[in-house]
């Protein structure tokens, strides 16, 4: 791979992109950017060509934390600095590795120097090497949720503050922000989005001619990196220069209380959360006007800052698009326009009310700035955006909250009487149903302590959480327990001949910590669509336990799937995956009708467990069973179904079944398919009534011991 970064100006399209980009490098303040978009749309390109336009910066001589020798960090670990040499260097592109944990990021304690040396001394991490220059995040909806807390907080502060292993460290840490994340791997929690000062959606192009520019540009770097660099090499140096301009502009910048109460306005009209967003709007407006070469922020400004800085914000749950809607913007800017327009400036006698008066068809600017463009009197003005479509549009996602739930007729369909569990559903496809609206549930976990990705379900051994024990190294050392360490190596100090402060360590010394905190899991829901669950009301109330299920994965940043049994067979609706987006909007779309082939959910259930296995060992499932019990289609379909689901208590797979069965007469069907499973059974009116998962703090079955031990306890 060449050392030659592929140029900023050699990007084809992006515009949002790269106006994003460019704002926080004119002013880090703004608070970085998270670029969404599919794969292979340049998103890490853009990002490390951006790294090459930012002015070279002055630094200390042999100041490890890049400390400006104009304005030296007075709590810099390498300091006092006065008067000291200084040399200038470009600007820093750090990039963070997925897997990175929290001590390679704020660092930690020099464990060389404190073994061999007998000294405390401090080892920077990657937030010291990004101070004044560019931390990277690539695929950052991929983090464990405390790393992602920990980046956020340095860039809201500025600085970054550590204290582990006996170091107390505080040093100096801005730096420009930059996100990039897939949204089919799973989304940000809305408290992590809400970090980010700005937030742009990006796609690839669909018009040929412009796909052609991008693979024939691509195609000439990579055959001369050098050649194809030096093309672009005059339009680079001009941005360079425009990027310096707008930071010596930036500080003169007006951001009049007209633009100000417009920003304050918009937010308050898409009720916005907090008041993080007009602050990040103000300081977008103020970045574009000095972009633009101004120093009055103008209505244009507070439009485009609120396309950047809105759309990741107005999420009301976990599952709405993130978007704008345009109309809202232009109609709330144009009439708190209308409301604070100042007296107006020359001939028109009217009189000045607080409601704005109508006079003139134009009513001029209303600071009369110095790029007055037109009339201001309102309506959608297209001269804002880049060219670039709404950016509100995004994948078929469920509405939020949806229709209300069905006031109760159950269209005609059949109570369920005792008939055999084989009889027949209707064969006709139902159209799909909406779901209720989710609600919060209670915590499934599964039994054990496991190894997986770090979550917030089941417990489990994981690299963050609280240190429970010490042990020797399985394989290679790991986070290493200084204390247990220590206390290994004593008494062996005199027979090692040891002299002076440092410590004579041996390989069998060492010692790891164990630290036990909570796993994600997947989540495998096998939902019955059949006929027999097709009655109106019911359908609304499963779907909208379903949802609630899948909020509650999403929370736990559980990866989930879902199986639909239907007809003739079994469907792999949502192959295992960590956007729950996805899912519930297949949820939404689910069709019902016909036979119930139980024992295709289940079998198919099985064997996508079973390939999951083999790619992720560590990730332990949790079944979930959405169902009635019935089994239909065949003479054997129930005592099928049956063999099926011993397959699963065999291998000890934690399950749930929802119960779907409604109506005065039931079989029991679905508790007898818990108790094969070697799982529990939730009803819907205990889900409606207590939340979903009321009864499963812990899904394992009962053992004899605590039926022994349960037994006991009501005879005393």
């Amino acid at each position: 791979m060449s050392d030659v970064r592929y140029p900023f100006t050699a990007i084809v399209g992006m515009a949002d992109l790269r106006l994003g980009l460019l704002l926080n490098a004119v002013s880090p303040a703004v608070g970085g950017v998270l670029v969404r978009g599919e794969k292979g749309t340049a998103k890490s390109t853009m990002v490390r060509a951006l790294a090459g336009l930012l002015p070279a910066i002055a630094a200390v001589d042999g100041c490890r934390f890049a400390c400006d020798p104009a304005a030296p960090d007075p709590q810099c670990p390498d300091g006092p600095h006065v008067s000291p040499p200084s040399s200038e260097r470009p600007s820093q592109l750090v990039e963070l590795p997925v897997g990175v944990a929290e001590d390679r990021i704020v660092g930690s304690l020099d464990l060389e120097r404190a073994l061999a040396e007998g000294v405390k001394a401090y080892e920077p991490g990657l937030l010291a090497r990004a101070h004044r220059g560019v931390l990277y995040i690539d695929e950052v909806n991929l983090l464990q949720d405390h790393v992602v807390d920990l980046l956020l907080d340095a860039a809201a502060m500025g600085r970054s503050y550590v204290e582990r292993e006996g170091v107390s460290v505080r040093h100096a840490a801005r730096f420009l922000l930059v996100g990039t994340m897939n949204p089919e791997e799973g989304e940000l929690r809305p408290q992590l989005l809400d970090r980010f000062g700005l937030t742009v959606e990006i796609a690839a192009t669909r018009d040929p001619a412009e796909r052609a520019e991008v693979v024939r540009r691509r195609l000439a770097y990579d055959a001369d990196p050098a050649g194809f660099a030096a093309r672009f090499a005059e339009e680079e140096r001009a941005l360079a220069e425009h990027i310096t301009t707008a930071r010596e502009l930036l500080p003169k910048v007006e951001l009049t209380d007209v633009a100000l109460r417009q920003i304050t306005a918009v937010c308050a009209a898409f009720e916005v959360d907090g008041l993080r967003a007009d602050i990040v709007m103000a300081r977008t407006a103020v970045a574009l006007a000095a972009w633009d070469g101004r120093t009055e922020v103008l209505e244009e400004d507070v439009r485009k800052a609120a396309r950047l800085a809105l759309p990741h914000r107005r999420r009301r749950n976990p599952f709405d698009a993130p978007g704008l809607d345009e109309e809202q913007l232009d109609r709330t800017l144009e009439e708190h326009a209308r409301q604070e327009d100042p007296e107006p400036e020359g001939d028109g006698p009217g009189p000045d009310g607080d409601g704005g008066p109508e006079d003139g068809p134009d009513g001029g600017p209303e600071d009369g700035g110095p790029d007055g463009r037109g009339p201001d009197g309102g309506g959608p003005d297209s001269g804002g955006p880049d060219g670039g479509g709404p950016d509100g549009g995004g994948a078929p996602e469920p509405s939020d909250g949806g229709p209300e739930v069905s006031t109760g007729e159950s269209a005609g369909e059949p109570a369920q009487p005792p008939v055999p569990a084989q009889h027949p559903s209707p064969a006709r496809e139902s159209a799909p149903v909406a779901a209720g609206d989710p609600y919060r549930t209670r915590l499934f976990t599964v039994r054990g302590t496991g190894h997986g990705a770090q979550g917030r379900r089941s417990p489990a051994e994981t690299t963050g959480g609280h240190t429970i024990r010490a042990r020797r190294p399985q394989g290679a050392l790991g986070r290493l327990h200084l204390t247990a360490t220590l206390q290994a190596a004593a008494p062996h100090q005199a027979a090692r001949g040891r002299s002076g402060r440092a410590l004579v360590l041996h390989k069998d010394d060492f010692r790891e910590q164990v630290r036990q905190g909570r796993e994600s899991n997947l989540v495998l829901f096998v939902v019955d669509a059949s006929g027999s669950m097709a009655a109106r009301q019911r359908m609304t109330a499963v779907k909208g336990a379903v949802l609630s299920l899948l909020m509650d994965a999403y929370q736990r940043r559980d990866k989930i799937g879902m199986i639909t049994f239907r007809g003739a067979g079994a469907e792999l609706a949502l192959p295992p995956t960590s956007s729950v987006e996805v899912g519930a909007a297949r949820l939404e779309s689910l069709p019902t009708g016909g036979r119930t082939p139980l024992a295709a959910g289940l079998l198919r259930a099985h064997e996508v467990l079973r390939v999951e296995r083999l790619r992720d060992p560590n990730r332990r499932p949790l079944l979930v069973v959405v169902t009635d019990g019935r089994a239909t289609g065949g003479r054997d379909a129930l005592a099928l179904s049956q063999r099926a689901a011993a397959l699963f208590a065999a291998q000890g797979t934690a399950s749930v079944v929802l119960d779907c069965e409604s109506g005065p007469v039931r079989l029991g069907l679905a508790r007898t398919l818990a108790g094969l499973l070697g799982g529990t059974t939730v009803s819907l009116d205990e889900l409606r009534a207590e939340g979903v998962a009321s009864l499963v703090r812990e899904n394992r079955p009962t053992t004899v011991r605590e039926n022994r031990a349960t037994t006991m306890r009501k005879a005393a």
